[in-house]
């Protein structure tokens, strides 16, 4: 168990470098990785919530009613900030339909669950980024559905229904079972969560692999532009929650939690949601791997940066 212990934590301080190494890997040998279909994406990010609810018990969530003004700020940048930054790249960057309905599919998810690592690493509020975190994943089966339809319905059908039930069924239903299983069981849970950060790691590496592999050639035509896109939607949504939480006079510890609660998006669901609702647009799924690779580097340098602020 010890050595699975630390093969998790170390697997954990290196998730951007092992996740960069294996989306090369997908891209320039998509042979090697090919057996990861994209089928298994759905559970494989299931089984990433599964893991967060595993982490969460009912205190994490006192937050909301002790300071609900925190949360609601940081949640109304969140719903707000990065569709918009989404829909606004889409336009100048004049992206074709497939790869647009995927950059606002990633601005229209919640938070993502790296994020609250960051901001402790980032020396902020970590209460707040876990309140954050948890009540837009709470919120995202209404809102990212809407959001989307609102920013890409008239680009592409846009169907909430059933973007509705697949968030539920892919986000809400495991952490649901993850927490109840840690308040009856919570034992086997402080045990468990010790080798979470391997099987999460495992899990988010599956996916980049197998949407970049499934996508080589495509990516290898556009990949520049998407990755501008990315880095630009990304290090704008830090930027941007930092300044809102700055310009409403919150602390430094709770600004460093709005920027990366901000900047870092539940990619992977972006990703699950392109490839079941939008199976048409083989490259709305890009922008979401993509972001998954990019994200866990530049929240790492971010943090590192603001942990001295």
């Amino acid at each position: 168990m010890k050595f699975f212990e630390k093969l998790s934590n170390l697997v954990g301080k290196y998730m951007a470098v092992i996740v960069l190494a294996v989306a090369a890997l997908a891209l320039f040998q998509p042979a090697a990785v090919s057996f990861i279909k994209t089928s298994y994406v759905n559970t494989l990010l299931g089984i990433v919530m599964f893991g967060m609810g595993l982490t969460l018990k009912a205190e994490d969530f006192k937050i909301v009613f002790s300071r609900p003004k925190d949360v609601i700020i940081g949640c109304l940048a969140q719903f707000t900030i990065m569709p918009l930054l989404a829909f606004v790249l889409t336009k100048v960057f004049r992206l074709p339909a497939e790869l647009a309905v995927g950059v606002i599919l990633v601005g229209t998810c919640p938070g993502g669950t790296s994020s609250n690592v960051m901001t402790y690493l980032a020396k902020g509020d970590v209460a707040l980024s876990v309140g954050m975190t948890g009540v837009s994943t709470i919120l995202a089966p209404f809102l990212t559905p809407f959001l989307t339809y609102v920013f890409a319905g008239q680009t592409v059908d846009v169907n909430m229904m059933n973007m509705f039930v697949s968030i539920v069924k892919v986000v809400i239903v495991p952490i649901a079972l993850g927490c109840v299983i840690n308040k009856f069981f919570s034992a086997f849970t402080q045990k468990a969560v010790k080798i979470l950060p391997l099987v999460s790691v495992a899990a988010i590496v599956a996916i980049v692999a197998a949407v970049v592999s499934a996508n080589s050639a495509k990516i290898m035509t556009c990949g520049l532009l998407i990755m501008v896109v990315v880095v630009l939607h990304n290090c704008c949504g830090y930027a941007l929650g930092y300044v809102l939480g700055k310009a409403l006079k919150l602390d430094m510890s709770k600004c460093k939690a709005v920027a990366i609660e901000v900047g870092m998006q539940n990619s992977g669901l972006a990703t699950s949601l392109a490839a079941t609702h939008f199976a048409q647009y083989p490259l709305a799924t890009i922008p979401g791997a993509v972001f998954s690779v990019w994200h866990n580097i530049s929240g790492a340098v971010f943090a590192n940066f603001m942990a001295n602020k």
